[in-house]
């Protein structure tokens, strides 16, 4: 059975045709996945964290998912079960997600559209009109 990294990872190439790119020697299952092209912004960030720096009770290490999200909808979303405010990123644009069973991969995967989109490079008005 595959893991909930293995599946995001999965998606992530079958859906935006994207691989994770591991960018620290000293974190080696920490991961990013960002756009291609000329934009290269991070969509998602991929860790283990400890438990305790994130206020949850057990110990040891967790897999957790960052994602930009709308800042109108994260103080809705960490009311709910394995959804936190961002660990490592900007607390107003980004959220954690635990990859601990406790979010279904559906909404994972809705998490990583949206912030897919948020994090696509814009077109301007002026490159709208030409083509038209």
């Amino acid at each position: 059975m595959k893991s909930l990294r293995e599946k995001i990872f999965k998606y992530a190439k079958e859906q935006y045709g994207t691989e994770p790119e591991y960018l620290w020697s000293d974190v080696p299952t920490g991961a990013v996945l960002r756009h291609s092209g000329d934009n290269k912004k991070w969509y998602a960030v991929m860790m283990e964290v400890e438990r305790e720096k994130l206020g949850l009770e057990g110990g040891g290490k967790v897999d957790v998912i960052d994602t930009k999200c709308d800042p109108l909808l994260i103080g809705s979303m960490i009311l709910n079960d394995g959804f936190l405010p961002a660990y490592h990123m900007n607390k107003t644009h980004w959220i954690t997600i635990l990859l601990d069973g406790s979010v279904k991969m559906s909404e994972i995967e809705n998490m990583l559209d949206l912030s897919y989109d948020l994090t696509r490079k814009k077109v301007k008005k002026n490159d709208k009109t030409r083509g038209e």
